[in-house]
């Protein structure tokens, strides 16, 4: 009996082994007894505090990774977590415990109807309400933010960096003014100008929310900058998280589109504040996004522990140059499990 408890032994060893040579998450990725959320798939509402009142915001749970717990910050504002799910066909393998998570206003969380909460400073205070319940600490806890979440997760890191142990700014120039002259001065001259004159009349005149706004901008913008495919080959997850935005909480931070900002947000610049940052960052930047890929560049040699990440892909370079966005955010992922 003891032969074949011992053979049995080294098997499952040889098992683990294998499973781990070739790619495969650690069983203990699979164990959830020590959380709270394990009954109900890793999804749960966060209860958060505003000075508007108290809400909740939806997380999902994947993995088991005490070690490592990366929390995806979405953009728009106002956009959700479903666009993420692509990082389920390369994270899981890498063992890291990952967090979909929808803003205040998004999705599946509460959408109260209060433009006072729209604002930067209270967004940090949901993040770090979501962290404290994650279990996220600075021995564990890294952020993600793409887009909007970029400027968030900047936001985060300069109040609480004692909090984090890694941060990913992917797709998101630290300036908005600079965004905005990189649109004006290098993108904008390449589009079809008979396009480009009738897109500014719409917004000129205030007809931004019409159908026949976002079908000039789809072709002439979305598609070169945005996500690098036709519109009918867009994956399902981005058409989801693109049908489900919360377009008042956009247009009032963001502006009417992603050609360029004019909300809330138009004067946001926090290049100068990079050097604060002195945790290890991963910026990520596309060839043919909205994001100026130079600027981004020097926006790595500005954080003192930075590293520029340089895909061919647009502004979801995770759809449209993905093995590239994968390879060197899963490479950067490694040095913190």
């Amino acid at each position: 009996m003891l032969a074949l408890a011992l053979a049995g032994l080294g098997l499952l060893i040889g098992a683990r082994a294998e499973a781990q040579s070739s790619g495969a998450p650690p069983a203990s990725y699979f164990e959830n007894d020590s959380h709270p959320d394990a009954w109900s798939g890793g999804a749960r509402l966060i209860p958060i505090t505003t000075p508007k009142g108290n809400f909740h915001v939806w997380v999902k749970r994947v993995g088991n990774n005490p070690k490592l717990k990366l929390l995806l910050l979405h953009g728009g504002p106002g956009a959700t977590h479903e666009y993420f799910e692509a990082f389920d066909s390369f994270l899981p393998k890498e063992g890291v415990e990952y967090y979909y998570y929808d803003q205040l206003g998004s999705a599946f969380s509460d959408q109260p109807n209060d433009d006072d909460l729209w604002t930067i400073p209270r967004f940090v205070s949901e993040v770090d309400q979501v962290r404290q319940a994650i279990g996220g600490n600075k021995d564990n806890f890294c952020l993600l933010g793409h887009s909007w979440g970029g400027v968030l997760a900047i936001e985060y890191a300069l109040a609480h960096q004692d909090q984090l142990k890694c941060l990913i700014i992917s797709n998101m120039m630290a300036s908005i003014p600079a965004y905005n002259a990189y649109a004006r001065k290098v993108l904008e001259p390449q589009m079809d100008q008979s396009a480009f004159k009738q897109i500014e009349s719409m917004e000129a005149a205030g007809k931004t929310e019409q159908p026949g706004y976002m079908a000039l901008l789809m072709p002439n913008w979305y598609q070169q900058h945005i996500l690098r495919r036709p519109a009918d080959q867009w994956p399902d997850p981005v058409n989801r998280a693109f049908a489900r935005l919360n377009r008042h909480v956009y247009v009032l931070m963001q502006g009417p589109s992603e050609m360029g900002a004019s909300g809330r947000l138009v004067n946001w610049d926090r290049f100068a504040d990079l050097k604060r940052i002195t945790v290890p960052t991963l910026v990520i930047s596309g060839k043919y996004d909205t994001m100026d890929p130079a600027y981004m560049a020097a926006m790595a040699k500005q954080l003192p522990h930075g590293e520029i990440a340089a895909t061919n892909g647009g502004h979801m370079a995770m759809y449209d140059d993905q093995r590239t966005y994968f390879a060197k955010l899963t490479a950067f992922l490694r040095k913190f499990k």
